[in-house]
């Protein structure tokens, strides 16, 4: 079996847009045409911060992606690979492709001198956390989210 991780290219769109639903799905979120569309186009600019990678199986078919974008760290006076999504067809899970997409993200980092691959992961997604517990340390930290005044 064959991995082929590999920029978005103009054609995967309704390949890329079933597997983005499939990961709406997946946390329960709505997903518009409007939404996907607009995602689509900023993987598809080379000028927007939004980037993405796509796995490949044998067949050529879309099984995986990953959106990311690089974020400053003051503090350190460096930057980091954020990664938005990552999402894998169920029937291709535990074959290889999260950790070759997670790896070409570092691959990325490394070549463009960013030391830091970050992502977030929702606490009760145990099967997601015991993989990334294989390949990464958790953080210390804790995620905040201003309430907004629904009046």
């Amino acid at each position: 079996m064959g991995i082929t991780i590999r920029e978005p290219a103009e054609g995967d769109f309704f390949s890329w847009l079933a597997l983005y639903e499939d990961y709406a799905t997946f946390y329960e979120r709505a997903l518009t045409d409007q939404g996907a569309l607009l995602v689509w186009s900023w993987l598809t600019d080379p000028a927007y911060a939004e980037r993405g990678l796509v796995a490949v199986d044998d067949n050529g078919s879309l099984v995986g992606l990953v959106h990311f974008h690089q974020v400053p760290r003051p503090l350190d006076g460096d930057h980091a690979l954020h990664i938005d999504d990552l999402f894998i067809l169920e029937e291709h899970r535990e074959q290889g492709y999260g950790r070759a997409l997670i790896d070409a993200v570092g691959s990325l980092a490394a070549e463009s001198g960013v030391g830091v691959v970050q992502w977030l992961a929702k606490t009760d997604n145990t099967d997601a956390r015991a993989f990334y517990d294989e390949i990464a340390d958790a953080s210390e930290l804790v995620v905040y989210r201003l309430r907004r005044d629904e009046s």
